[in-house]
């Protein structure tokens, strides 16, 4: 099985192997984030935690894949099949 981690920018992280353990760390990043005017925390820590939970629950892994996708839309960067075609149409 493939390591599960998650890429934000040019950093990687790593996730526990245990789903049990990543949808732990997922609730714990989220209730911490609640408590983000406290010092240390941070209301950061909500979205780090929906997307841990996002590996391994349907509904948010969804959620994630359609904010992906209006963000490359709204962007303007090329989708992958539109990079795709502009890739083969430099080959010709």
């Amino acid at each position: 099985m493939a390591p599960r981690e998650f890429k934000i920018g040019s950093w990687r992280f790593k996730l526990p192997a245990s789903r049990i353990a990543r949808i732990g760390l997922g609730v714990v990043l989220i209730l911490a984030g609640v408590l983000g005017f406290l010092p240390i925390l941070g209301f950061w820590m909500i979205p780090l935690g929906l997307l841990v939970i996002s590996y391994d629950i349907a509904v948010a892994r969804k959620a994630r894949r359609k904010l992906t996708v209006w963000w490359h839309r709204s962007n303007g960067q090329p989708s992958a099949k539109q990079r795709g075609d502009k890739a083969r149409s430099e080959k010709e």
